[in-house]
């Protein structure tokens, strides 16, 4: 398990497969509330108590974003961290996430091409041992300053 860079972020010749970077967050509802207005998604199965018992979730649930949110925030922060570009993701969900629960986002370096400065990421949402969500974040990484040409 590796902590942010000292710089902010790690550069393409830094990284090796396996590195492994992992973000605790908690959904509250306050986490919900913004989330709804930045987004402007207010299901009522995010938002409404009474609305969302009704349903086959027996109670809201977090955003599905909202928790894909983690994964993009351990990227931009941890690994690689500052610089790194999103160039694509894909998400899988699997259970639902609910208010009070401790979200583990993780990613982990699956694969590096040196030529392109891509990245490709598997990235995971835990609530406990549960996969709650899974993925893989295509993502473009600095590289290390080459000298002027004189």
């Amino acid at each position: 398990m590796i902590g942010p860079h000292p710089t902010g972020g790690y550069i393409l010749e830094e990284l090796s497969v396996g590195m492994t970077a992992e973000k605790h967050v908690t959904v509250t509802e306050e986490r919900i509330q913004r989330f709804a207005e930045a987004s402007d998604d207010f299901n009522p199965v995010h938002v409404d108590e009474a609305f969302a018992a009704k349903t086959a979730y027996r109670g809201r649930i977090a955003h599905g974003l909202l928790s894909a949110s983690f994964g993009s925030a351990v990227v931009g922060t941890i690994l690689p961290g500052a610089g790194a570009i999103y160039l694509g993701q894909t998400l899988t969900f699997h259970k639902p996430v609910r208010i009070g629960d401790v979200v583990t986002a993780r990613a982990t370096v699956a694969s590096i091409d040196a030529e392109s400065a891509r990245v490709v990421l598997r990235c995971a949402a835990l609530v406990g041992d549960e996969v709650v969500m899974d993925g893989e974040a295509t993502v473009r990484v600095p590289r290390r300053r080459r000298p002027a040409k004189v």
